[in-house]
């Protein structure tokens, strides 16, 4: 396994390769094909590390889903430290497969995940899972009796701001201030078999919500302002459980916050020690257009033309990889190379078949490929067996996504 080691400041650019770059490199192997590029790649871990400045990086495991690529990512320094998974499977899983110091971002109750967790923490493995409710507690308690183990659990603090007429944000946890934070975190502390070890404070209308969309203006100044409102808002608030918390006699191991798109708000936080970020690594389309930072496209997946019907348009096998979320046209994967594709309205991305209008100066060939890149990170993997990493003009080497390992953890 080749290291990705992260480029020097000085060598960070714009430049992304070409498409004659990528046909080159996939001239000679069998399509549809998912990919990485290695070389944008290490630009985007590096710029994530200048961005979260002396905060250590927790790595998100759904936006990468391939267990040799978070090898990679946590070989490249110190600055990456630990990972944040999205199921209690997969932490598990994950654990045995020789990695630590794993905190899972969601709530988890299905008794089979649970209890494998307990086998790993028998092991010596630091799994942390996520609450937000008494009932989780005593669910998660009564299991790890059963399997004589005391299973970490850390409160996941709801980071939506409530604004006159808005709710912004994501309705993730009944618990927003130090009242009921205390109220749960003092009843971990009555309950045998888990202990309470740490805080997540995930502020999603800031992490993930572009706020600097071209042809959107208005839409645009309204998020900044409402994103300006919401960070002063959330720190404070997020600050005042923290210390609460701590005054009351509990001690956290962590205080884990932000998201690829919040590092430079986050970090002004005094209580947040950790800052957790994944989808900025792969840079899919719904994280082109933040004005605080930009991103290299480093994943992507490449379509043969099977047919052309017609001058302008060529039609690919495959391709209709929909993102989850909102329905709406920012959900579709998009064609990226060669420039100026784009998809048909009445047709989009399809299940077995996706027509491309492209420009007539550049007329792909039946057989030639057509690039393209998810709406989100991780999702893509769900799609394949495999990545190709591609670097200096080549394969270098081929990994298997969760996919490829005969993983769904949903």
């Amino acid at each position: 396994m080749s290291r990705v080691t992260p480029t020097t400041s000085r060598s960070i650019g714009q430049h992304t390769h070409d498409y004659a770059y990528y046909r080159t490199v996939l001239a000679n192997h069998a399509l549809p094909a998912a990919f990485i590029d290695l070389d944008h790649f290490a630009m985007n871990l590096e710029r994530l590390r200048q961005r979260a400045g002396n905060l250590p990086i927790r790595l998100v495991t759904k936006s990468v889903r391939s267990v040799e690529m978070i090898r990679r990512i946590l070989a490249a320094g110190s600055f990456m430290q630990g990972l944040l998974c999205y199921s209690a499977g997969e932490a598990a899983w994950l654990a045995s497969q020789g990695f630590d110091d794993i905190v899972v971002a969601y709530p988890s109750v299905e008794p089979t995940d649970i209890r494998a967790v307990a086998t790993q923490l028998r092991y010596g493995r630091a799994i942390t899972l996520m609450v937000d409710s008494i009932e989780q507690v005593m669910k998660i308690s009564r299991i790890a009796q059963a399997e004589d183990v005391v299973i970490p659990l850390a409160i996941d603090l709801d980071m939506s701001s409530a604004f006159p007429f808005i709710h912004f944000g994501v309705h993730r946890s009944p618990i927003h201030d130090e009242t009921t934070a205390l109220i749960l975190a003092r009843k971990i502390a009555e309950q045998p078999g888990v202990a309470l070890q740490g805080l997540m404070g995930y502020e999603g209308q800031i992490a993930g919500l572009m706020d600097d969309v071209p042809g959107e203006p208005v839409k645009s100044a309204v998020i900044r302002h409402l994103k300006k409102k919401s960070i002063v808002e959330v720190n404070a608030r997020r600050q005042a459980v923290v210390d609460a918390l701590r005054k009351d006699g509990h001690t956290l191991r962590f205080v884990n916050g932000g998201g690829t798109g919040s590092f430079e708000s986050t970090r002004q936080d005094r209580s947040v020690t950790e800052l957790a970020a994944g989808s900025g690594l792969y840079a899919p389309t719904l994280f082109d257009h933040y004005r605080a930072f930009k991103v290299l496209p480093a994943a992507g997946f490449a379509l043969p033309v099977t047919r052309v019907p017609k001058a302008g348009v060529v039609t690919c096998s495959g391709g209709g990889y929909i993102a989850s979320g909102p329905m709406g046209k920012n959900r579709l994967p998009l064609p990226w190379l060669p420039a100026g594709c784009r998809l048909l309205a009445n047709e989009a991305a399809g299940e077995v078949q996706t027509p491309v209008q492209h420009a007539l100066s550049t007329s792909p060939a039946t057989g030639d490929p057509i690039l393209f890149r998810h709406a989100k990170a991780g999702e893509l993997c769900e799609r394949f067996n495999e990545l190709l990493l591609i670097q200096d003009g080549q394969i270098i080497d081929t990994v298997r996504t969760y996919r490829g390992e005969g993983k769904s953890f949903f």
